[in-house]
């Protein structure tokens, strides 16, 4: 990601210089960036040289982060809130606002289960988001994104601030593992793999699309179905062997920064910039859906649809559905709720 930044004319020219006034001014915020997610994350995003003013902020210990942040090299200036009370001024005047906020997953946990706890800390974060910086990008990351992108949508509606552009759940830690498994089957350059991966970001509800996998593999039926499994548990695979001591917390914070750097990107102008992410979505009868989408000036420029899938993954798709459809039911329902 930075590096294919400073290999652009504007990342050269922030590289040389530390800043560069033909860049554009943006403001991002990290809310929940105490946290095992949130800290690595703050780090990354500081590194990033589309960023200019970098807002941490979290219920407890952000001046810490963002002092020890802030002595990094680069380009953007660092600022730490702490509390409700902190939260409007960390985001005023935000472009981009990425959110890990939560209590993370342990052994034996669903992402279901984070639901009662999450879905309450979203809800609020998104009514300050409402106020403050109504056109802000908001990047979801806190768990079960099925149903925290449907809660904040939700909430900017009754706001009157909704913009179906502006909301994405970031499901690219799926990609980021499906590329990876994949690469290691297929004795490929990892670098030089793309898997687009469809759904939600749960279990059943992820559908990494190997069939549309670059470079070609043409692997047997038995791998393809052992590699989704893996990336489907790849969230599990880290709780398990982190023995209950934590969860996907630096892998998920990489794919976090992967995300928004893109939407930097689109929002700076850069072209053809697609990823994939958990949107409002008309792909299927669901009103939301993870599938490529293309980033621009206003956010989510386009949805794109699925291509061409394979019987596996007709039946995946299928599969998904009705869990997905009860998770997106669950975060509506739980929005409404006074």
């Amino acid at each position: 990601m930075f590096r294919s930044v400073a290999r652009s004319a504007a990342g050269k020219n922030l590289l040389r210089r530390g800043y560069a006034t033909a860049v554009p001014e943006r403001k991002v915020a990290v809310l929940g960036a105490a946290g095992g997610i949130g800290q690595p994350l703050a780090l990354l995003m500081k590194l990033n040289p589309l960023v200019s003013q970098l807002a941490l902020y979290d219920i407890a210990n952000t001046p810490g982060v963002a002092a020890d942040v802030s002595h990094i090299n680069s380009r953007s200036e660092v600022a730490g809130y702490v509390g409700e009370e902190q939260l409007g001024k960390a985001l005023e005047g935000c472009d981009v606002v990425i959110i890990p906020a939560g209590v993370p997953r342990k052994p034996g946990m669903t992402r279901d289960d984070l639901f009662n706890i999450n879905a309450g800390i979203v809800k609020g974060l998104c009514s300050a988001i409402a106020k403050y910086c109504p056109n802000a990008l908001v990047n979801m990351i806190s768990n079960p994104v099925n149903s925290t992108v449907p809660i904040a949508a939700e909430v900017f509606k009754k706001a009157r601030t909704y913009d179906e552009r502006k909301l994405c759940g970031v499901t690219t830690l799926d990609v980021v593992r499906a590329k990876t498994f994949y690469a290691g089957k297929a004795k490929v350059n990892v670098a030089d793999v793309n898997v687009p991966v469809v759904g939600g970001h749960a279990g059943i509800t992820i559908l990494p699309l190997f069939s549309q996998a670059t470079p070609k593999a043409n692997l047997p039926e038995e791998d393809i179905k052992a590699l989704t499994k893996r990336t489907q548990d790849g969230g599990t695979e880290v709780v398990e062997a982190k023995a209950g001591k934590g969860s996907a917390t630096l892998s998920m914070a990489y794919a976090g920064a992967i995300f928004a750097d893109a939407c930097l990107k689109g929002l700076n102008g850069f072209p053809d910039v697609v990823e994939c992410s958990f949107v409002q979505s008309t792909v299927t009868e669901l009103p939301f859906f993870a599938s490529k989408v293309r980033l621009g000036k206003n956010g989510v420029e386009e949805v794109l649809g699925l291509g061409p899938l394979s019987e596996y993954e007709k039946e995946g798709l299928e599969s998904l559905k009705p869990e997905l459809k009860s998770s997106i039911e669950k975060g509506i329902k739980f929005a409404n709720q006074s």
